[in-house]
């Protein structure tokens, strides 16, 4: 079911787009990385009715008048805080979903990539299993590994001085980070879905990173690039909270 359902689908997609852009795989996996965030979109516009629905929420009297009632009592504040929730249909982990639907492809994509770059005899048997019978394998097995600096079977370093610095993976971080900030709805402290989110902005650069560092480069390509189309997804919608980034001065 997996191998059906999601592997099969990126092994061939990426050998297609590999076939029509001259063979190279880095480009492969941005244009496909391009291709998921199209497909995404109905998720992206739902986190964004979602984050609009919360911040239009917290300017009402009611929820205003909620935070002064029960400043002192965080438990009690927390229970009506989900009344209110569920009274105006508004899910406070909404903004959260986008990301976590992301694990699959994620998982899924660096499968295809280590499966697409088979070279023994062992993984091209195991490529074979995966592609349709339409595709013309043989005119492009094995494919081209190399793209700018990388091996994108193999973690990324630039050899700097005589020592590997992840550059991709520092990119990732950075990106991730940026596109936390930058998306995160402005809420109030102390509001449960504020917290959430401000947990996914420390943690979820770090944890990108590290997967960017550990496994092959085409997956850090892979983060590099959707968290770069993703901030100018959401900046030509102007949904980007820029003072998020640069908090105003008090």
């Amino acid at each position: 079911m997996w191998d059906t359902l999601i592997i099969n689908p990126m092994v061939n997609t990426l050998l297609w787009i590999y076939s029509i852009l001259g063979q190279n795989f880095g480009l492969s996996i941005i244009l496909f990385t391009l291709l998921v965030r199209l497909l995404t979109y109905p998720l992206t516009a739902q986190q964004m009715k979602s984050a609009q629905a919360m911040q239009e929420m917290q300017k009402s009297k009611k929820w205003q008048d909620m935070q002064k009632k029960y400043k002192d009592n965080r438990e009690k504040l927390a229970q009506e805080q989900m009344n209110l929730y569920k009274e105006m249909g508004v899910n406070p982990f909404g903004s959260c979903l986008p990301t976590l639907i992301q694990f699959p492809i994620i998982i899924g994509l660096y499968q295809a990539v280590i499966r697409a770059l088979a070279v023994t005899p062992v993984q091209l048997l195991d490529l074979s299993i995966h592609i349709y019978p339409f595709v013309n394998a043989a005119s492009l097995i094995p494919l081209n590994n190399r793209f700018l600096w990388m091996d994108l079977s193999q973690p990324e370093r630039l050899p700097i001085f005589g020592i590997g610095i992840p550059v991709l993976a520092i990119f990732v971080v950075i990106t991730t980070y940026l596109q936390s900030k930058l998306m995160t709805p402005i809420s109030q402290p102390g509001e449960q879905g504020a917290q959430m989110a401000q947990a996914m902005n420390l943690y979820m650069p770090f944890l990108m990173g590290w997967l960017a560092y550990s496994f092959s480069s085409g997956l850090a390509l892979y983060f590099v690039a959707s968290n770069l189309f993703t901030i100018i997804q959401y900046a030509a919608m102007g949904k980007i909270n820029w003072r998020n980034l640069i908090p105003a001065r008090k």
